[in-house]
């Protein structure tokens, strides 16, 4: 795993403005119904990475202005809550993320909340560069942190291991201090381990 210092790495010099993968009206990246946009490249290059391939900055394709236009329809649904950026490493790809966040907010305002995982902690976001803290700053909810295999919890919402955390930007930004999501739950019991009981 990889430890950049503040400014160290920038999207500049790595992004290909390639894009994995983009998956409408799913229920696991985030609240409610989501329309997700997985980025390609990142360089943290994690123990246990669930998406290695979305490693490499042209694994994929580009990212196309018909995309864009597929992701703002699909947003126009109601029963959508929001859009949610992963990859790879958004913030190592704000050109992409940054032209469809704001696309999102000319056309939906703050009706639909933007969540976003990155690799970064919300701290090491707020030291770095011009386009990472403007990213940061038009979404709502960060999962933020390397992902530590040593750490994994499979009873965790929405994260992979116990240092990840779940993060409400706005409030954290207003209060000068890191404010979780108040609707975090996590589980008392893997499904796993649900399982093993139901079939004693």
């Amino acid at each position: 795993m990889h430890n950049p210092k503040p400014k160290e790495w920038l999207a500049r010099d790595y992004s290909q403005n390639y894009i994995a993968d983009y998956k409408p009206f799913n229920f696991v990246d985030g609240e409610g119904v989501r329309n997700s946009l997985y980025v390609s490249g990142c360089l943290f290059a994690c123990e246990g990475c669930f998406n290695k391939a979305a490693q490499n900055f042209r694994y994929g394709k580009p990212f196309t202005q018909e995309l864009e236009e597929q992701i703002i329809n699909d947003l126009r649904h109601d029963y959508v809550q929001g859009f949610t950026l992963l990859g790879g490493e958004p913030f190592l790809n704000t050109h992409v993320c940054l032209q469809v966040v704001n696309r999102i907010r000319k056309e939906f305002g703050q009706t639909k909340d933007i969540w976003s995982w990155t690799g970064y902690t919300i701290d090491e976001l707020l030291q770095d560069s011009t386009d990472k803290l403007e990213l940061l700053t038009k979404i709502d909810i960060l999962v933020d942190g390397r992902f530590e295999l040593n750490k994994r919890d499979l009873k965790l919402q929405f994260r992979g291991s116990s240092n990840q955390r779940i993060i409400d930007v706005k409030k954290s930004l207003i209060e000068n201090k890191v404010v979780i999501w108040k609707k975090c739950t996590d589980a008392t019991e893997t499904y796993e381990q649900i399982k093993k009981q139901e079939l004693i």
